[in-house]
């Protein structure tokens, strides 16, 4: 296979079984498929605005070795793929956690989780306040963390039971990302700090990513039962 689907072929990986699972007897997860998309495009153009600024200042840059080089505002377009394909695949295993894990095992470990990400944005914040990817993710989480303290979501054990689960493909996929290198990282916009090869930030990017996926997704699924 030519080098250049690199990052394309990931993205199709990473969407073929949500998509195909989606039809499953049990879960119907394509009858939710129409309060996803308006999710995505909501959190997809706010974090693609972002990834288009990080390009900016260098923050991370992408090996032309692994992407077909079609571009959109210096963004490859296998990463803005990227931002519909990942969302998807997490929100339906929230949402197959949902069905087949019937009791909310995190509830009550809910409140504590918040309360411990809100203490390491705000350590982390005061430490690395002079490094862009840092500043942004965990600012952004520390932002995260107040609204939830505000509206009080009912579903925040559930988001982070999806969340641990959602761990297992997301080292399959950064770790390829980040060990060819597809994605190249300026480490000095960043802690330097990794988990194998993917930088610590990472975690919570993709935390606050998912978290904004599915809070929209319920939002829109709320509203539309109400329809």
């Amino acid at each position: 296979m030519n080098e250049k689907y690199t990052y394309l072929l990931i993205n199709f990986l990473t969407v073929i079984f949500p998509v195909l699972l989606s039809f499953d007897k049990n879960v119907h997860f394509y009858k939710n498929w129409k309060y996803i998309f308006p999710a995505q495009v909501i959190s997809g153009l706010c974090f693609l605005l972002w990834d288009y600024i990080f390009t900016l200042y260098d923050v991370w840059s992408f090996n032309s070795r692994y992407v077909t080089g079609i571009y959109f505002l210096n963004l490859p377009i296998e990463e803005i793929l990227f931002f519909v394909t990942v969302p998807f695949s997490c929100i339906f295993i929230y949402e197959c956690l949902n069905f087949y894990v019937r009791k909310d095992v995190l509830a009550k470990a809910s409140l504590p989780i918040t309360h411990g990400l809100t203490a390491l944005s705000v350590i982390l914040l005061v430490f690395y306040h002079d490094r862009v990817y840092t500043l942004i993710t965990f600012g952004l989480l520390l932002a995260n963390c107040v609204y939830v303290y505000l509206r009080k979501p009912d579903n925040m054990g559930r988001f982070y039971l999806a969340f641990l689960v959602s761990m297992f493909p997301f080292y399959i996929v950064n770790g390829i990302l980040t060990s060819l290198p597809i994605v190249m990282y300026n480490d000095a916009q960043n802690m330097g700090v990794r988990i194998s090869t993917v930088p610590f930030e990472d975690h919570f990017y993709s935390l606050s990513m998912l978290l904004i996926n599915i809070l929209l997704f319920e939002y829109f699924r709320r509203r539309g039962k109400r329809v």
